[in-house]
């Protein structure tokens, strides 16, 4: 095959797993949970005389629903699996071996790019026929499912078009994922901003148009929004899937051409200091001194705090995160304060701060998740079995210095909630309530990814399922607000619907809880989350402020407790032996 013998290796083995079956009939059931929780809060019952108008009504909100739904869903995961995929090979140090081969460079790129992207186009091609069966209900086109699946599946292959370029430039895992996160952030919102920005027909505002995913699925969905006199609406986005492809080859293409320039590394290792000692009468020569650091009680806090161990480019993350949390906390916070509900739900300013939250609690989990994986990956996990490192001091020393190496990312969100309140936006009581539940939300997410990190031997699956449990608990919680101001008064008549959608969440959060460490704890914890999410979602929208504090800390904290108990026990099990007599 043309993408080489990894891509063909993948194909080949891939589907042996259960896996991959669990997940596309798993995404399938999704999208029927959607439907189902959508037409009972929009329409309500099974009535048996329906208006052409209502159904037609029902089948364009609904294809909308999944079809930007999917959208995200896609952008993201092939983000993730393409770079965690070429991660993992420099974390195990065999992509060096890949390159010592006689595979040629765009059969390295192409096969771990394709072997990345090759679960999101199986979800791609599943989803077609669903999207097929709301035809029947009117209100969709064939023309809007054909360029809603292609617009997905081209912006699948520049989101891992992406994940490949940055996974073979950076080194480590860590700046990996937070270079690919970061960039496809600044992407869409440098693409928002031209779109909003310049005036009406200019070409900075095509541009932006036919580059951003999200507009060019707007499109689609309302194919009449861009006319401006009579005549037949066409739906089309050709000039979207050109731009989305072009830059994806573009991407392709330099990976391919830097791939043995970027890799191996040309990082090399800084030894300790030294010094030489001057001569004396006992030793007539000069002596050289080696000047060791001196480590802490806790050698694991040390390394974390102390040392580079991710990178030396990880301050440029950061600052480009605070950067960027300036330039849209000024422009959307202090000049769009006045600007309408978005989605008829929340206020720009928050907005943004739910954004940023998000963003932050993302890259939190990645460092903590990427911790554990790349003491696996280099080994050096195998170590600590010959030392006298207890289990307590692993995992708070991973906490600590999760935290430490963060602090930059999640301080943000705290520095908005302080402008908030001196502002006299919020009340000091609602400005403690955002900071206690949020740094909540830090310990959890902390939490969360060293729960995976020790449950995984696979670095790849550990990512995986760390960052994706994440993902989904955040668009779970958007489209679950989305329906309920969809349902708005006859939420009391509605509450089955929803009932089914949180019940679908928990079982899906349990499973990925208590698949490598099963626990009554972390199900009780996993089957009551998105119960609790839910009361402190209906209480947000009742204008509540107590209510949502003591549920997300209920919910969230109960949750972290159950991870970080088990992990002192999970951690000497993984080892192959017992601290327990040591502390």
């Amino acid at each position: 095959m043309f993408a080489g013998p990894i891509f063909s290796r993948e194909v080949l083995t891939q589907p042996r797993h259960m896996s991959h079956y669990v997940a596309r009939s798993g995404y399938v059931g999704l999208l029927f949970v959607l439907i189902y929780t959508s037409y009972q809060t929009t329409i309500g019952g099974f009535q048996d005389k329906l208006s052409l108008a209502e159904l037609s009504d029902f089948g364009s909100l609904i294809f909308a629903i999944l079809a930007f739904v999917q959208l995200t869903l896609v952008v993201f995961f092939s983000l993730l699996f393409t770079a965690g995929n070429v991660a993992q090979e420099k974390d195990r140090q065999t992509l060096i071996l890949l390159l010592m081969t006689d595979l040629r460079n765009h059969e390295i790129v192409l096969g771990k790019l394709l072997a990345g992207l090759l679960q999101v186009g199986t979800l791609i091609l599943a989803s077609a026929p669903v999207f097929a069966l709301l035809q029947t209900l009117g209100g969709v086109d064939v023309a809007q499912i054909g360029w809603t699946v292609a617009v997905c599946a081209v912006s699948a292959l520049l989101a891992g078009s992406w994940g490949a370029f940055v996974a073979f430039w950076r080194e480590k895992t860590f700046q990996t994922l937070a270079i690919g996160v970061l960039g496809l952030v600044v992407y869409l919102g440098v693409l928002e901003a031209s779109v909003v920005l310049s005036p009406d027909g200019s070409v900075l505002g095509q541009i932006g148009n036919a580059l951003s995913p999200y507009r060019a699925l707007g499109q689609i969905m309302s194919p009449l929004a861009g006319m401006t006199g009579p005549g037949t609406a066409s739906v089309s986005a050709l000039p979207a899937v050109c731009g989305l492809g072009t830059l994806s080859v573009v991407l392709i293409g330099i990976t391919i051409n830097r791939l043995r320039v970027w890799n191996p590394s040309r990082a090399f290792h800084v030894g300790p200091a030294v010094a030489t000692a001057a001569a004396d009468d006992e030793s007539p020569q000069a002596k050289v001194v080696t000047r060791h650091r001196r480590i802490w009680s806790n050698p694991v806090l040390w390394r974390e705090m102390m040392t580079r161990a991710y990178g030396r480019r990880t301050a440029l993350i950061k600052l480009a995160y605070v950067l960027l949390s300036a330039v849209v906390s000024y422009e959307l916070i202090l000049a769009g304060n006045q600007a309408d509900a978005i989605l008829g739900m929340i206020s720009p300013p928050v907005f943004v701060f739910g954004a940023l939250s998000i963003l932050a609690l993302m890259l939190v989990n990645a460092q903590a998740v990427t911790s554990i994986t790349n003491e696996r990956d280099m080994k050096t996990l195998d170590l600590i079995i010959a030392t006298e490192i207890t289990a307590k001091e692993f995992v708070f020393g991973k906490l600590g210095g999760v935290l430490f190496n963060t602090k930059e990312l999640f301080v943000v969100p705290l520095v908005i909630i302080a402008w908030f309140a001196g502002t006299n936006a919020i009340t000091f009581e609602n400005a403690t309530y955002l900071v206690v539940g949020y740094l909540n939300l830090v310990a959890f997410a902390a939490m969360l990814g060293l729960h995976f990190g020790l449950g995984f031997a696979s670095s790849r699956s550990a990512i995986a399922n760390s960052l994706g449990t994440m993902f989904f608990l955040f668009v779970g919680i958007f489209v679950l607000m989305v329906l309920l101001v969809e349902a708005r008064g006859s939420f009391g008549t509605q509450i089955q619907a929803f009932l089914l959608f949180i019940v679908a969440g928990a079982f899906a959060l349990v499973q990925a809880l208590t698949s490598r460490n099963p626990s009554p704890a972390l199900r009780l914890a996993g089957g009551t989350l998105p119960f609790l999410t839910f009361y402190a979602i209906t209480s947000y929208l009742l204008r509540g402020s107590l209510g949502v504090c003591v549920s997300v800390l209920m919910a969230y904290g109960f949750t972290t407790m159950a991870m970080l108990i088990p992990a002192v026990s999970e951690f000497d099990v993984a080892l192959g032996r017992s601290t327990l007599d040591k502390e």
